[in-house]
């Protein structure tokens, strides 16, 4: 919609936008695309560096049979993975080695089975490990990232998102549920002919 309204504005002309999800979708997978053309991307399922091929691009299961999220892709990041785990002074296989992946995985599986979740986010809070806790809905309701920006919302006992994205000049309000069919009917239809 601002594409057409600035092309308005610009030439004086307005014009019909197409927009079909699947064109969107196909956007947002074109660092997919781009990896393929270059030829570092297949259609093996799980081989690739972003669909849990990479030992260091994955989730693991933690002692208390609870998950963490680990993509730590660059090497400073991966670094600091490594010395989370305690692994940054092991012969490991380099982490870009292909080859070696099978041995990282399982060396990071074995580790990382070795402490709860909780004990893991605590290790890895304020580093730049690029490890996370995956987290119930429940947990996330109560994440202080989320309770801080007030990303959730509870609207007749029913947690959902808060509207999105937030303006500054024009605040959104917080939604409503729909009236009850029979219920503001008058409302609804001066509303439609204002």
């Amino acid at each position: 919609i601002l594409a057409a309204l600035h092309e308005r504005h610009t030439s004086g002309h307005g014009q019909t936008i197409d927009a079909a999800i699947i064109d969107g979708t196909s956007v947002l997978t074109q660092m997919m695309w781009a990896l393929r053309g270059a030829g570092t991307w297949n259609d093996d399922r799980g081989t690739n560096l972003l669909d849990g091929g990479a030992p260091y691009y994955d989730t693991y299961t933690c002692a208390d049979g609870k998950h963490i999220a680990v993509g730590c892709l660059e090497p400073q990041f991966y670094t600091a993975f490594l010395h989370g785990l305690g692994l940054h002074n092991e012969n490991l296989p380099a982490q870009h080695d292909r080859n070696g992946w099978p041995t990282l995985r399982t060396r990071f599986t074995t580790v990382i089975a070795t402490k709860t979740r909780d004990q893991w986010t605590h290790i890895f809070d304020n580093t730049d490990a690029c490890v996370t806790p995956i987290l119930t809905f429940t947990e996330a309701q109560q994440h202080p990232h989320l309770t801080a920006r007030h990303t959730l919302i509870d609207i007749d006992g029913i947690t959902q998102a808060a509207p999105a994205p937030r303006f500054s000049r024009t605040p959104t309000t917080t939604p409503t549920p729909p009236p009850t069919p029979g219920t503001d009917t008058q409302a609804v239809l001066a509303d439609w002919q204002a």
